[in-house]
């Protein structure tokens, strides 16, 4: 069974663009980029659009539907009315390359200013041993497709263009968070988080879990227990205390 359905994309390149109104057949079963595909094959051939595996692993096709961050591969067709008027646009938080293709560099440079996994001197690779617990504990995070819904609709910079040099994101912070879980990590990244990568930003209103099509909970499992870590070293007043007070040499 099919039906016509009305679609209106973003067309153009950011700051010159517009949204264009398309009548396209939608088929039973399919999803908002079969759609999509059916108008750039019959009626919008130089339609820019971004996707690769279109089973919900890759993050590709993260767009705006009706307003919300989704996976076009994800969305189904059959959640919405048949009168329904679906508007696509791009991540609102990133530079429009053209259509419905961002720019999402900013993450992978934010990414970039994270110390990597170090783990203890002398430790050689096939030695590491940890507790199942310690494991499992992260484990959650490496679910992650990188499609950055979260760093789209995070109001922190979603609204606030200018916080994008101080704060990197849920995706970012939750990687920082991963990596400082990790029990034979020797790097300590919890000043970093918060006066580089901005942890400070987030005020924890699990926008960002909403959108997680990996169902990741990013605040409740990253974000706080990062928060109160740092908050562990920078306002505990015996640690606070501690750091003030010179450790005598051997010479003294």
């Amino acid at each position: 069974m099919s039906y016509m359905a009305k679609f209106r994309l973003w067309r153009g390149p950011d700051g010159t663009g517009e949204l264009k109104d398309y009548d396209v057949e939608v088929q039973e079963g399919e999803v908002v980029l079969d759609v999509i595909h059916r108008i750039q094959a019959e009626q919008a051939t130089d339609l820019a659009v971004r996707w690769n595996c279109k089973a919900g692993k890759c993050g590709s096709c993260s767009v705006e539907v009706n307003g919300r961050p989704r996976l076009m591969c994800m969305t189904r067709m059959n959640t919405f009315e048949e009168a329904d008027t679906i508007t696509v646009t791009p991540l609102r938080a990133f530079p429009v390359i053209r259509d419905l293709v961002t720019d999402v560099s900013f993450n992978y440079a934010k990414a970039r200013e994270v110390p990597a996994f170090k783990p203890p001197e002398g430790l050689k690779p096939g030695e590491y041993r940890m507790a199942q617990e310690d494991v499992a504990r992260s484990q959650e995070f490496r679910k992650c497709i990188e499609c950055f819904l979260c760093q789209n609709t995070c109001h922190a910079v979603r609204d606030h263009e200018e916080n994008k040099t101080n704060f990197a994101g849920p995706r970012v912070l939750m990687r920082v968070a991963e990596l400082d879980m990790h029990p034979l990590d020797t790097v300590d990244r919890r000043k970093m988080a918060q006066d580089e990568l901005g942890l400070g930003y987030c005020n924890i209103t699990k926008c960002c879990t909403e959108v997680c099509p990996e169902h990741i909970k990013i605040t409740d499992n990253a974000l706080i227990p990062l928060k109160e870590r740092v908050a562990d070293i920078k306002y505990d007043p015996i640690r606070w205390l501690g750091s003030k007070i010179r450790v005598r040499t051997a010479s003294d």
